[in-house]
């Protein structure tokens, strides 16, 4: 199997190469047929997703069976002071990468996220509710969903949300540096999600593309927490001795004018994948813990 990643140096494409070359995420194994898979990991540098004619000569040329999309304007404070730069990355992008895989017959991996809704409610969200985002960066990211689904007939979109790995940029690596020079931080309380570990994203993304079970799916850590929950464990497991203390959104908000409204409730239920390959996801404290250990605090 060919498989063709882009965006490769971000957080999910290292997982998916790490997975790829070890054979194993810290969850399982992965199949025999993944861990020989010639693997093109591709950056911004050497594939432009933007840029409709180098996706054609790239995929035209390299004729992978898989297309996993990791490339994404996810700044969600970013996209909303350069809304043209999300849009080519995030919709013009996932369109792009769609038409083309759908020309060479190869299935398409478009990672989104829970920002498409609304964040309104109090119940975790299906891949059957309706969305509804309000900020930049949402609204983009279901605009690549819906140039997915109208241009590809083999693809699964996969929603994911407060992603972090081991390489690259995250709240858990913000929290640890916050930490070693501050006495104490305010994080905010009234949001809540799934904090989900790139590598269990990574393993269930990989068991999909052996299948034909199309569609969209909903993969994040189990059990849902605040920031501030979140951010407080974090703390704790690597032995940070800052205080942390909760905030409403509006306070956040005067701290930081430039900020974007993110959703007040946006915890996702892994129905689809309950209902078809399995949902192996690990609770959201466990598969913190797991990675804490691996890294150096």
């Amino acid at each position: 199997m060919k498989i063709l990643i882009t965006g490769s140096n971000g957080q999910l494409g290292n997982e998916l190469q790490r997975i790829i070359a070890t054979g194993s995420a810290e969850i399982g194994e992965v199949s025999n047929e993944i861990k020989t898979s010639e693997v093109f990991a591709l950056d911004v540098d050497r594939l432009d997703i933007t840029n409709l004619q180098q996706v054609k000569i790239v995929l035209s040329e390299i004729k992978p069976d898989v297309v996993i999309n990791c490339a994404a304007a996810t700044n969600v404070d970013g996209c909303e002071s350069n809304q043209d730069l999300a849009f080519r990355i995030n919709a013009i992008g996932a369109r792009n990468l769609a038409i083309v895989a759908e020309e060479i017959g190869a299935k398409l991996v478009q990672v989104s996220t829970d920002y498409v809704f609304s964040g309104v409610g109090d119940t975790p969200l299906t891949e059957f509710e309706l969305t509804a985002p309000y900020s930049v960066y949402g609204k983009t990211k279901l605009l690549g969903e819906e140039y997915v689904r109208e241009f590809s007939s083999k693809y699964y979109i996969v929603r994911t949300a407060w992603l972090y790995g081991y390489v690259g940029h995250n709240f858990v690596y913000t929290m640890m540096k916050l930490g070693n020079v501050k006495d104490e931080i305010s994080v905010v309380n009234d949001q809540l999600g799934n904090p989900t570990h790139a590598n269990d994203l990574a393993y269930h993304i990989l068991k999909l593309i052996e299948t034909e079970e199309y569609g969209i799916y909903h993969c994040t850590g189990k059990g849902e927490c605040s920031w501030y929950d979140f951010a407080s464990e974090i703390m704790e497991l690597a032995d940070r001795k800052c205080k942390v203390n909760p905030c409403t959104s509006e306070e956040y908000k005067v701290m930081n004018p430039s900020a974007a409204k993110r959703p007040e409730y946006s915890s996702l239920d892994n129905m689809m994948l309950r209902c078809t390959i399995g949902d192996e996801m690990r609770d959201w404290k466990e598969a913190l813990q797991s990675f804490m250990n691996n890294v150096e605090k």
